[in-house]
C-alpha cells in the first residue's frame, strides 16, 4: 500500500476513534460538572478513565492494523494498574505520546500530565482534563513573588489540594524532563553534556514530588529509541517507522527526596538536581547501548 494512502487510512481511523469515544467522554464530563456529590463523582471519574483507556486501546488496534512495525518493549513484570507511579521519559517526537500509551496502557493507571492552571479554560479539552482529574498547577514567577511575598508557597498548596483526590485513586503522573522535543538545533544551543539528550529540568518533577511524593510507589524511567531515525507524526501515520524500542525500568524514589522544599531549601535542591543528573547520565548510556 502506498505510504500516503496508509497515512490517510490511519488518520481517518484515529479521527473516528476519537469522535466515537468523545461521544461518551463529554456527556460523562457534563454530569461530573453538574453533580457535586462526591461518591457520584468518584464513579463518574472511574467511568471517564475507562473511556480514556478504551480510546488508547483502540489506538493500539489501528496502529497494529496499519503499521508494519517491529516493537521491542522491555518492562517490569510486576507493574500494578492499581499503583501510584511517576513516569518520566526522553522526548523526541509527538509520536512519543502514542508510544508511551501503547507500552503502558492497562498495566498502570491512566497517564496524567501536570497542567498549567490557565489550561482549564481551553474550550472542551479543559473540561475533559478536569473531568479526568489531571492535576492543575498554579505557579508564580519570581518577579510576582517579589511584589507579593504573601503568595510564597501558595503554588505548592494549590497543587497539593488538587492532588488530594489521588490518595484513594491510583494515578500515573507523566513528565518529559527535557521540557521540549529533542532537535539538533536545541542540542547545540544548550551545549548539552549528553550524547543523545537535552539537559533535564528538575523543577517540574520536584514540584510533583513536593505535592505527592509520599504517594508514589516508584519511578518508571522510560527510554524511547527509534533505530531508523526520529519520525515525524506524519511519518508514523504513513508506516515509515519500521522499528521502535522501549525500555521501562522501575526505580526507587530515595526517601530524602519525597516532599522536600525545592524552592527554598538549597541543600534539597542540590541533592535533587544531582539525582536527576544521574538518572539522565544512565539514560544517555542506555541510548548508547541501544545504538542511538
Amino acid at each position: 500500500m502506498p505510504a500516503t494512502l496508509t497515512g490517510i487510512i490511519a488518520s481517518v481511523l484515529l479521527l473516528l476513534n476519537t469522535l466515537f469515544w468523545s461521544c461518551l467522554l463529554f456527556p460523562l464530563t457534563f454530569l461530573k460538572v453538574i453533580i457535586p456529590i462526591a461518591p457520584v463523582r468518584r464513579v463518574l471519574t472511574a467511568l471517564l478513565a475507562a473511556v480514556a483507556n478504551a480510546w488508547i486501546s483502540c489506538n493500539s488496534g489501528w496502529m497494529i492494523l496499519t503499521q508494519k512495525m517491529n516493537w521491542t518493549i522491555e518492562r517490569p513484570e510486576n507493574l500494578d494498574k492499581n499503583g501510584w507511579y511517576f513516569v518520566l521519559s526522553n522526548h523526541q517526537s509527538w509520536v512519543d505520546i502514542l508510544v508511551l500509551q501503547h507500552s503502558l496502557n492497562g498495566r498502570i493507571p491512566l497517564l496524567k500530565f501536570f497542567l498549567k492552571q490557565e489550561l482549564i479554560k481551553v474550550p472542551i479539552m479543559g473540561a475533559a482534563w478536569w473531568a479526568l482529574d489531571f492535576p492543575f498547577m498554579k505557579r508564580f514567577s519570581k518577579a510576582y513573588l517579589e511584589k507579593h511575598p504573601e503568595m510564597k508557597g501558595k503554588d505548592i498548596d494549590t497543587t497539593r489540594a488538587a492532588c488530594e483526590k489521588f490518595k484513594d485513586m491510583p494515578t500515573s503522573v507523566m513528565n518529559f524532563l527535557e521540557g521540549t522535543r529533542f532537535t539538533q538545533t536545541k542540542y547545540d544551543e544548550q551545549n548539552s553534556p549528553f550524547n543523545y539528550l537535552l539537559k533535564p529540568k528538575a523543577g517540574g518533577m520536584a514540584f510533583a514530588m513536593s505535592a505527592m511524593g509520599d504517594q508514589f510507589r516508584s519511578i518508571l524511567d522510560v527510554t524511547i529509541h527509534y533505530p531508523d531515525g526520529i519520525p515525524t507524526f506524519w511519518d508514523f501515520m504513513q508506516g515509515k517507522m519500521p522499528r521502535c524500542t522501549v525500555s521501562i525500568e522501575e526505580k526507587i524514589i530515595p526517601e530524602e527526596l519525597r516532599g522536600g522544599d525545592y524552592e527554598n531549601d538549597m541543600e534539597y535542591r542540590a541533592t535533587f538536581q544531582a539525582w536527576v543528573q544521574k538518572l539522565w547520565e544512565d539514560k544517555d548510556a542506555k541510548l548508547t547501548q541501544l545504538g542511538a
